[in-house]
């Protein structure tokens, strides 16, 4: 796509706000629904932020049921309705989340700080009408099962983390921004390890998006959200770990961090050698390929 093509788009295209309108959802049920994949944005090269094509709003407008149907899609529900939903007990549903069986998109915290966590209805729905599951769902759960529920097993915080992330990485534009996400969900010990270089990891700290929720610095609100956040699984963490450090050497490619006029070079280049300018294996487009692979 050309750049006046695009320049044109966004002459016309909605903020986010004004789309939430158009397609008659509340902000957060447009939010989900694009981290969902289900309304196309475009980028404001102007620095405000994403916006939406009017093709994308006549083709949603178009879809058979709308405006219900895209609302339907993008229902939360808290652990009650939840059950409704799968016409199971509250506990039932409760041990099928902890055991990462089912999956939830967001999380609040409520007035006394818990947790509270959102999943799609629709999601409920379709593993309620799987054949398959129906032994999960009545009588007595499999010994397996029970025994990691016993281990005191709760994958919700962990499978949370893992589609929030998802979400973002769709969303990143460059390598830079990747590695922004990547970098959002590991202890600050675990970034001061794998990014030594002070100028890498003060330019990396740009990309790093907020918390899905928040809490005045130092809180007890602020400390269990940044707990839900941060990777605390063994394999996730080594998964983090080596994605960010591949991820890093192609952003470094792309655009390297700047730096004072004084200090052009990372610290472990030898004096008098060129700072790598060459982009990313295969370019953008690789560094694109390879991130959806």
């Amino acid at each position: 796509m050309s750049s006046s093509t695009i320049t044109q788009l966004q002459r016309h295209s909605c903020t986010p706000s004004r789309a939430a309108r158009e397609l008659g959802l509340k902000r957060s049920e447009f939010d989900l629904a694009v981290h969902l994949g289900q309304i196309r944005t475009v980028p404001d090269e102007g620095g405000g932020g994403r916006r939406v094509p009017p093709s994308e709003i006549d083709r949603l407008r178009a879809t058979d049921g709308f405006p219900d149907a895209l609302r339907a899609r993008v229902r939360l529900v808290g652990t009650t309705e939840g059950a409704e939903v799968m016409d199971i007990p509250v506990g039932r549903f409760t041990r099928l989340a902890r055991l990462g069986l089912i999956s939830p998109v967001r999380f609040y915290l409520n007035r006394y700080r818990a947790v509270v966590w959102r999943y799609l209805a629709e999601e409920l729905e379709e593993f309620t009408a799987v054949g398959e599951n129906k032994p999960l769902l009545t009588g007595r759960m499999p010994e397996g099962l029970r025994d990691m529920l016993d281990e005191g097993v709760d994958l919700r915080a962990r499978n949370w983390r893992g589609r929030h992330r998802g979400f973002l990485l769709r969303l990143a534009e460059d390598p830079w921004e990747s590695a922004g996400v990547l970098a959002a969900f590991l202890d600050p010990t675990q970034i001061a390890e794998l990014v030594p270089d002070p100028y890498d990891r003060s330019h990396l700290g740009r990309f790093r998006p907020p918390p899905p929720a928040h809490g005045a610095l130092g809180s007890p609100a602020a400390q269990l959200i940044e707990k839900i956040t941060t990777a605390d699984d063994p394999a996730e963490i080594a998964w983090l770990r080596s994605e960010l450090v591949h991820v890093l050497d192609d952003a470094r490619r792309f655009r390297p961090a700047p730096r004072p006029a004084g200090r052009r070079t990372p610290p472990d280049q030898p004096p008098g050698d060129p700072a790598p300018q060459e982009p990313p294996r295969g370019g953008l487009l690789g560094w694109l390929r390879r991130r959806s692979a």
